[in-house]
């Protein structure tokens, strides 16, 4: 299992709408939102053979209504 973040910039006006979006895809694990250059977090996990760049590029910048992203991956958890 491969656990990540993602940070979501959106379009402005559509920060609730992009969170809405990604909850009904069931495909994050938490969902925040956040202060700063980003206006949502997002924690993934998936399986140790997916690919996680193809990944987001697939499941998560296709949500309409997000205009960057950036992916944190991690090592391990304390």
């Amino acid at each position: 299992m491969q656990t990540f973040f993602v940070q979501i910039k959106c379009k402005l006006g559509r920060t609730y709408e992009v969170a809405s979006e990604i909850a009904d895809r069931e495909i994050a694990s938490e969902i925040y939102s956040i202060a700063g250059d980003y206006d949502i977090l997002v924690k993934f996990h998936v399986d140790a053979d997916v690919d996680i760049g193809h990944f987001v590029a697939q499941k998560v910048q296709t949500v309409p209504g997000i205009a960057d992203t950036r992916t944190l991956i991690t090592f391990k958890a304390f």
